[in-house]
């Protein structure tokens, strides 16, 4: 696993293999990471991730996170609380460099806390697959106000999610297994 573009393009990740079922650890390869940042490099995304702010659900490794500082982005958060996730997500912005400052938040993604700052641009989400986390965490996202208004949220599933009616799809990619869908937050739409 690598960093694919931007100022740190190269730099090579810690190696998990295929990851860890029983951690539910199953990294975005970098095949669904390229794609994802090749279909953000349009101007309906906004030139995503550049300046914006990203949170990175259900982390993992931090791979997509990390991508997007690399990338460009003004500040990325990590929301993980699987105990060798949180190893493998340290290290790994350890590796990336000393000047990145992540904000890394220890909580269930099922059970989001208020946002107490700004909220995000872009939000990467990829739980585990097969277990149906996806809406219930997008729902406390937005209800919390961790996304902004006219915000991106990328979605890996192994299936097609139900996506929240806040949410309108833009595009839909699928690489393997991965089913990755991009969506905006609909114009006109409020937090619950």
């Amino acid at each position: 696993m690598r960093i694919i573009g931007g100022k740190w393009r190269g730099t090579k990740l810690v190696d998990i293999g295929e990851g860890d079922a029983n951690a539910h650890l199953r990294p975005s390869s970098d095949r669904a990471r390229e794609t994802i940042f090749n279909v953000l490099n349009n101007p309906k995304f906004s030139n995503a991730p550049k300046n914006m702010r990203v949170v990175d659900v259900f982390a993992g490794t931090g791979a997509l996170g990390i991508e997007a500082y690399s990338r460009g982005a003004a500040h990325v958060a990590f929301i993980e609380n699987g105990v060798k996730s949180l190893k493998f997500l340290r290290e790994n912005c350890k590796k990336s460099s000393s000047e990145f400052r992540p904000q890394i938040e220890t909580i269930d993604a099922l059970n989001i806390p208020q946002n107490t700052s700004e909220p995000f641009d872009l939000i990467f989400m990829d739980p585990p697959y097969g277990k149906e986390l996806g809406e219930t965490a997008i729902n406390g996202l937005w209800n919390m106000q961790w996304i902004a208004a006219g915000a991106t949220v990328i979605w890996e599933e192994d299936r097609r999610p139900i996506a929240p009616k806040f949410l309108v799809q833009i595009d839909e990619r699928k690489i393997g297994k991965a089913i990755i869908g991009f969506y905006k937050v609909k114009e006109g739409s409020h937090h619950g």
